[in-house]
Formats: structure tokens, sequence, C-alpha cells
């Protein structure tokens, strides 16, 4: 595994959002299109979780996500981010959260 150094650490944008929205992605069986706020903005992340979570279960749940990576193309649709989760070698999902209720927007380091 490559190390990186605390400088590099430092690019990354790590906060914590709030879905508000979510939906599958058309023409994908894999991607759900979430709209996320931070507070003071909003973001459309996509994301290939549908296959783990329904969409209306993640409506109003906390979520980790790099707000800094540079914007992707998937399917036609723009993501302006990435939601981080956890995978174990049986192939369960876990997407990272926080276990108080912090402000969206909060940073994480």
């Amino acid at each position: 595994m490559e190390e990186i150094g605390i400088d590099d650490f430092k690019k990354i944008k790590i906060q914590v959002g709030r879905v508000i929205s979510a939906e599958k992605a058309e023409k994908s069986n894999k991607l759900l299109k979430l709209r996320i706020s931070f507070g003071g903005f909003e973001k459309t992340i996509l994301s290939g979780i549908s296959q783990h979570y329904a969409p209306e279960s993640l409506v109003n749940k906390k979520l980790i996500v790099i707000t800094n990576l540079k914007h992707a193309k998937m399917m036609g649709l723009e993501s302006e981010g990435m939601v981080l989760a956890a995978q174990d070698e049986k192939g369960v999902l876990s997407l990272l959260t926080v276990d108080k209720d912090v402000d969206e927007g909060a940073s994480v380091s």
C-alpha cells in the first residue's frame, strides 16, 4: 500500500452531509443519485450503492463525504463528490456516518 504524507491528506476536504433526496439514476442498475446538504451549499453525488440501499432509506441520513473531488460524469450525470463507505470481504457495504448529531457541513479530520 502506498503511503501519503500529511500534506496530501490535508488536500482532501471531508465533511458531514445530510441526504435531502435520493433516487435511482436512470440507465443504471447500480447508481443512486443523492442530493446532499452541507449547511451552506448542496451537491449532487452519484454512488454505486443501489444494490445495498433503498433510496428512501437514505433521506435525512448524515453521511461522510469528500466534497472537493474533481467532478465526474457517469451515465450522463455529473457527480460532485464521493460518499465514503466500507465494504468487507463478503461484500457487505456500510456507509460511513457520525455517531452524534453534528451539524451539516462539519469538517472531518
